[in-house]
């Protein structure tokens, strides 16, 4: 028999959630919190639960506040966020901070049974195509601290062998010898944790971002009114 939490301050979702999960899980246990005082009293009371389905905007949380705190006290204790919320973007950040999966409020029936599963099974749930993009963005993350780390050499290293360069041309461009380059490549494979220079360049190219088109310069006039 299935346990589950329902964390949401609007009555009407929470009858709504409650009526799909039943459809799922006939013999399933549910327990509701309308806030964060009601969510901590029933998580430490029901603390084995196998999910618990947390509204992103509870009342008494700001933000992924929630979130973040519940993994804390209860590690043991699977969340998946439900938010009207479907920002991809939000999605993502969602499972940075811990949450199991992100159930779109607007989802059918057929597609919360499948999260359900899914995370009752242990795996990570989100709506198709966006797992591609948070993993993207997760790598682009880890790319980006070891951008901050390196030193001013090793970044025009970095750059220039993004950009193509051979070790000759890019100690040309330097005014140093290809042995100098060599050293700080391999300072730079260790940091991003890659053992080539396609490797490299692959994960350095997580930072791109998609040129603007032609740039139209505005009017020097405004054009006169009819």
């Amino acid at each position: 028999m299935h346990k589950f939490i329902i964390a949401d301050d609007h009555p009407l979702f929470r009858s709504a959630l409650r009526q799909s999960i039943t459809q799922v899980f006939p013999n399933a246990e549910l327990y509701e919190a309308e806030d964060m005082d009601s969510l901590q009293r029933c998580a430490a009371e029901h603390g084995d639960c196998d999910l618990l389905l947390l509204d992103l905007h509870m009342p008494g949380a700001r933000g992924f506040s929630g979130l973040i705190f519940l993994n804390g006290q209860y590690p043991q204790l699977p969340v998946m966020v439900v938010s009207a919320n479907e920002k991809p973007e939000v999605m993502c950040r969602a499972i940075d901070y811990g949450a199991c999966g992100f159930l779109p409020k607007s989802a059918p029936v057929e597609t919360i049974a499948e999260a359900l599963r899914r995370a009752l099974a242990g795996e990570i749930w989100l709506p198709e195509g966006v797992a591609a993009q948070c993993a993207a963005e997760s790598a682009g993350l880890i790319v980006a601290d070891v951008v901050a780390s390196l030193t001013p050499q090793q970044f025009r290293v970095a750059t220039m062998l993004a950009e193509g360069l051979l070790n000759k041309q890019i100690a040309y461009e330097m005014h140093v010898t290809e042995a100098t380059v060599k050293a700080h490549l391999t300072a730079l494979f260790r940091k991003l944790g890659v053992n080539s220079r396609t490797q490299a360049v692959l994960a350095l190219g997580s930072l791109d971002v998609e040129p603007p088109g032609q740039f139209t310069p505005p009017p020097k006039h405004l054009p006169a009114h009819a």
